[in-house]
């Protein structure tokens, strides 16, 4: 149970099929091989990587790729002639976070950030570090850039903790996400220890440091954190991943709850606020209006699969808070298509495709879990993808023996591509999204170097053995 509980905790996908369902999808399915959706792209297997594998980047002075476990380890991909190898640089002993999801390199220096168990395992603070990582191979030394005062964890699937990291492309500030403690706003006392307990200060944000910040206390207290400059954006669910374009923009994916509400990504503006928990995926959560009374049998954007449902956490709410007055909330970048762009249709339930139906959806489908994203800054792929991005969707693709039919999830498992396009009228992005390649297993990262793209997967534990995910190679053509 305890694995089980980790595995939904790092990173809160298949939100619509059963707990133990979700479990193996994690931990027990064998790792298969990625299949490419374009004559001119080639994978293959780079290297086998440590278990429970979450983060992978590139040390800008070095040039090596690093990757991060949950756990708390960091290693470092040494290429020995044939034969890339993992060689551990930290552990959760050295830094203190002992639930780590967070990485980015600014130099030499790189920063970790994420989660610790306190007060019995039933509270939680966040972290963030730094150590310089020099190319002599010495012992880095470490400074803490923030903790957070303890705040309430819960005993649920939903409770998202630190994760994503990120540098200004000016080199001055160091950008991280804090997820939802909620599926959809809901409390989460934690047994009763936090009572009434929803999210706070400290979660559904994306939080900004000066990159020599040291020594921050950060206080659940939104006023007080505005004031010193600390909340970059409100209303996000769970950005588990960020990336700026060549121009500047910070973009930001997010996944749902377990409702059949679209998956967001997001242009990320100071000040803007994204709407949760009060709309998810350009859909409003039923749970504020205080005579919603949710059915499976009647409302066919709730799954009895659901675990939100099968834990009673959607329920009638006429405590719920209310919009924040006066402030107007930024849509999601809308999909043009052809892929991931199927939604259920708000007035009937039934799953449509944006590309039947010429409805944008913001942005990719239900319960899909955008991860990995990434953009080609540096102009190094071929024509008909330079300068644009990537993302992965970690859920979905179906699996042999779930018991959930939602035809949203037909399609996961893959690497999309995406054309970002500028909409003057609404001042917003949208996006054409078009598979790559699929028939990954639990894909968390990627990056892009020169003409090749590199995708770790989680890995995990298959029969209580750490058995590790892989980190695959895929080769771009070249323009010519």
């Amino acid at each position: 149970m305890q694995n089980r509980l980790k595995i939904n905790f790092i990173l809160n996908t298949l939100l619509i099929i059963p707990f133990a369902a979700f479990a193996q999808s994690g931990r027990d399915q064998p790792t298969l091989t990625p299949r490419v959706l374009r004559d001119d792209l080639k994978v293959e297997a780079f290297m086998k990587v440590e278990p429970e594998a979450v983060r992978l980047i590139v040390h800008p002075v070095q040039g090596k790729m690093y990757y991060t476990s949950f756990d708390g380890d960091v290693y470092r991909i040494d290429n020995n002639g044939d034969q890339p190898t993992s060689v551990k640089i930290l552990s959760a002993t050295d830094h203190g976070i002992t639930r780590l999801q967070g990485a980015a390199f600014h130099k030499n220096t790189l920063f970790l950030a994420g989660n610790i168990n306190v007060n019995n395992n039933k509270g939680n603070k966040g972290r963030m570090v730094r150590y310089e990582i020099l190319p002599d191979g010495s012992k880095p030394e470490m400074s803490v850039v923030f903790n957070t005062v303890e705040y309430g964890a819960n005993k649920t699937t939903f409770d998202h903790g630190w994760n994503a990291l990120e540098i200004s492309p000016n080199g001055k500030y160091i950008l991280v996400n804090s997820g939802a403690r909620t599926d959809h706003g809901e409390v989460q006392d934690n047994g009763g220890i936090y009572p009434n307990a929803r999210d706070n200060a400290l979660t559904t944000k994306i939080y900004r440091f000066p990159i020599k910040a040291k020594d921050l206390l950060l206080e659940d207290d939104t006023e007080k954190l505005k004031k010193k400059g600390f909340i970059y954006a409100e209303g996000i669910r769970n950005a588990y991943d960020m990336a700026f374009d060549k121009k500047g923009n910070l973009f930001a994916v997010s996944n749902s709850g377990d409702y059949d509400h679209p998956e967001d990504m997001f242009w990320v503006r100071k000040g803007h606020h994204y709407g949760f928990p009060w709309v998810m995926g350009g859909i409003p959560n039923p749970q504020q209006y205080p005579d919603w009374q949710p059915d499976p049998a009647k409302d066919p954007f709730l799954s009895k699969f659901a675990f939100a449902w099968l834990m009673k956490y959607f329920h009638n709410d006429p405590q719920f808070p209310q919009p924040p007055a006066g402030v107007k909330f930024t849509p999601a970048v809308q999909n043009l298509g052809p892929d991931a762009n199927e939604y259920r249709d708000p007035k009937t339930g039934v799953v449509m495709d944006g590309d039947t139906t010429g409805f944008t959806v913001g942005t990719f489908n239900a319960h899909s879990s955008p991860l990995a994203l990434v953009f080609d800054v540096n102009h190094t792929l071929s024509k008909d993808f330079k300068g644009d991005g990537f993302v992965m969707r970690y859920a979905g693709g179906g699996r042999k023996g779930a018991v959930d039919p939602n035809p949203l999830k037909r399609q996961g498992k893959d690497l999309l591509h995406l054309k970002m396009i500028y909409d003057k009228k609404t001042d917003n992005y949208q996006v054409k999204t078009t598979r790559l390649v699929d028939n990954f297993t639990s894909p968390t990262d990627a990056v892009i170097n020169d003409n090749h793209m590199y995708i770790i997967e989680y890995g995990g534990k298959q029969g209580g053995n750490k058995s590790g995910g892989t980190l695959w190679k895929i080769t771009f053509p070249k323009d010519n």
